[in-house]
């Protein structure tokens, strides 16, 4: 094959290692960028070209989040990964380790990690790459892998909810929630949030949010019930999409802009987390982003008039 197929062959997976090191669609995405680049310029072939490239995407995504956390010391208000909406990676022989790493509940535990312990991580428990090739990744030992490796599952482990659902339980309990959040059930909503249930949003001050985090299944289900019927009156329309995995939806404007994305974290047979994502800077990889400040505007319009 020549350069270009390989590296097109291999894109899925540099993408996938990227996104889940950063957080960020557009950042995974120049990192690729720029793997090829180092690829392309390369004047010898590597005796392994996913290992070469596997390498290089890692090593780039490590400096790129170095320099991101000291941004997101200073971010407005709560921070949570761009939504994804596909993972472009497919491995069978992975298949449950790529599903959980890349949920939003996964991605938060990973900004637990260090960039190198969240790179060990990554790449031997979700990967399936060996201690040899790991080590090449980040530049360090195998012995000193190993003990990243260590700690980087002690962190995971103690943040990991005891029970998860499975993905039809997930889905069920999802169609049922945005049943009722379209009608204004509240009485609905609740009965299918866990009693500790928080409603958190990122808006990174882009975009209208909440003041703070809404805890409490009856404080969320009165919110959410009062909130999203007004939505439609402004022709928002809610559609059900997966996000990162999970059960989710995409809200969007009369003209089909992206105005929020929602995710849901099901656990126990409840919905324990709802994340609700309007930075428009986390957007506008799905679609042309909806004015928000607008939005917000017409919608204190209509709670003034009578229903």
């Amino acid at each position: 094959m020549s350069k270009v197929e390989e590296f097109e062959e291999l894109r899925p997976l540099l993408f996938s290692i990227a996104y889940r090191i950063l957080g960020s669609v557009g950042e995974a995405e120049d990192a690729v960028q720029e793997t090829w680049l180092r690829f392309d310029g390369s004047a010898t072939r590597p005796t392994s070209t996913k290992a070469f490239l596997s390498a290089a995407v890692t090593r780039i995504s490590i400096d790129v989040l170095r320099s991101a956390r000291v941004r997101r010391e200073e971010y407005v208000g709560p921070w949570f990964p761009e939504p994804l909406l596909s993972d472009p990676y497919q491995d069978p022989a992975r298949s449950v380790e790529l599903a959980d790493s890349v949920s939003m509940a996964a991605l938060l535990l990973l900004e637990r990690l260090s960039p190198l312990e969240r790179a060990v991580f990554l790449l031997r428990e979700v990967f399936g790459f060996g201690f040899d090739e790991v080590a090449s990744a980040v530049g360090r030992s195998e012995a000193a892998c190993r003990q990243l490796l260590v700690r980087a599952r002690r962190h995971m482990q103690d943040g990991r909810p005891r029970f998860a659902a499975d993905r039809q339980e997930r889905q069920e309990l999802a169609t049922r929630f945005f049943d009722a959040l379209k009608n204004g059930d509240v009485s609905g909503l609740q009965s299918l949030l866990a009693a500790d249930v928080q409603l958190v949003g990122d808006s990174g001050g882009k975009a209208p949010q909440l003041a703070r985090t809404v805890v409490g299944a009856e404080n969320a289900a009165r919110l959410l019930g009062a909130f999203y019927p007004r939505l439609l009156r402004i022709d928002v329309t809610c559609e059900p999409h997966e996000v990162n995995g999970q059960p989710g939806a995409i809200f969007r404007d009369r003209d089909g802009k992206v105005l929020q994305t929602l995710v849901l974290d099901v656990l126990d047979g409840r919905i324990q987390t709802i994340r609700g994502i309007s930075n428009p800077d986390k957007l506008d990889h799905i679609g042309p982003v909806a004015d928000a400040w607008a939005l917000h505007h017409e919608l204190k319009q209509v709670r003034r008039q009578p229903n």
